[in-house]
């Protein structure tokens, strides 16, 4: 019985030494940042204008007597919108064309005496001035007639009517907008040191940007960055940037809003897989392993997100080694036994090639 007792014991002895050893022996998969030049894609939020946005306002004073087009209706250029009655301004050129008729009989007749040498010039030259006022007022009186039809100004979309048939409007009253959609203005900021990026290594790839619509889809048309502001925002410290993008379904419209997606360029970037990351209270952690193979978490920041892998702004240095897998399986401070995974080779198993 004592040495069936003791074999047990020898037996219970021998496995928990097994156990141990085997728990001894666990590796874990280590990599480091792989240093590279990249590419990362960046979203700004963006506001979406027509090429062209005016209000229609009314030219002269009346009662809205016609309207010849409806809300919502493409129009195109110099198409007759609103007619504003005309009564009074026709009677107004009747007026100044018999006024100019009258003075222009007056002036004949003052040149044939001053031919005959029985007025002066200068009573010839005042006859002449009084015909120049008349056919001025007559030009001025078709004009304001002129302006009782208002007429498109370019070809685009109306908006909603601000007044209605029979209103009395004044000079100056709007009546609707209209918009030019064949192609759309987009403005977004960005901040100085990604503009400072732009202008220092910008070429013809990072000019061409992408618009992502408000239902997260992509418009079917790449824009083209033509325009920076002169000045920064000294507020938020971004500068305005203007992105033209073509419109010939007229799928866009003023007002809308979205994301332009623009492709920066990344000098040697730090870039680690996701999967080596943890959160904590929304901020990215990692475990690096020290000298002496144990592992102590570190706070990382993120300068770019793409599928499957981050480019790291602060927090890790090239030749830092930090865990790939098992992130569940460890603690802090504990120490590991380990196998390094060159960045390479980590990164080209991943689903995305970085350039």
């Amino acid at each position: 019985m004592i040495l069936s007792v003791c074999a047990l014991l020898a037996n219970i002895g021998c496995s928990t030494q097994a156990e141990e050893k085997k728990e001894e022996e666990v590796s874990y998969l280590v990599t480091s940042p792989l240093q590279r030049d990249t590419t990362a894609t960046k979203d700004y939020v963006c506001q979406v204008r027509s090429i062209q946005h005016i209000e229609v306002r009314a030219l002269e004073k009346g009662y809205l007597q016609k309207i010849f087009v409806d809300e919502g209706q493409y129009v195109k250029q110099a198409q007759l919108m609103f007619q504003i009655m005309p009564v009074v301004y026709n009677a107004e050129l009747q007026k100044s064309e018999a006024e100019a008729n009258y003075v222009g009989i007056e002036y004949q007749n003052t040149k044939r005496l001053a031919d005959s040498n029985i007025v002066s010039k200068n009573e010839l030259a005042l006859a002449k001035a009084k015909f120049d006022k008349a056919n001025a007022e007559v030009a001025l009186a078709k004009t304001h007639l002129q302006f009782t039809q208002i007429r498109a100004p370019f070809s685009g979309i109306m908006d909603h009517f601000q007044v209605r048939l029979g209103s009395l409007v004044d000079e100056g009253d709007l009546l609707t907008t209209l918009s030019d959609n064949s192609k759309m203005w987009v403005y977004f900021n960005v901040p100085e040191a990604e503009y400072l990026d732009f202008k220092t290594h910008h070429n013809d790839n990072m000019k061409r940007v992408n618009l992502v619509m408000a239902n997260n889809e992509l418009f079917g048309h790449p824009g083209v960055v033509e325009t920076i502001e002169a000045d920064f925002n000294n507020e938020t410290g971004n500068i305005a940037f203007r992105a033209t993008f073509p419109n010939p379904k007229g799928l866009l419209r003023h007002g809308e809003t979205g994301n332009v997606r623009m492709t920066v360029p990344l000098k040697n970037a730090l870039i680690i897989p996701q999967k080596a990351t943890f959160e904590v209270l929304d901020k990215k952690y990692v475990y690096v392993v020290d000298k002496d193979n144990v592992i102590r978490s570190r706070e990382i920041n993120i300068a770019a997100e793409m599928p499957h892998i981050f480019v790291v702004q602060s927090g890790l240095r090239k030749d830092d080694k930090i865990l790939l897998e098992g992130l569940r399986q460890v603690k802090e401070n504990e120490k590991i036994h380990y196998k390094f995974e060159k960045p390479e080779a980590v990164i080209a198993h991943l689903e995305l090639y970085a350039e």
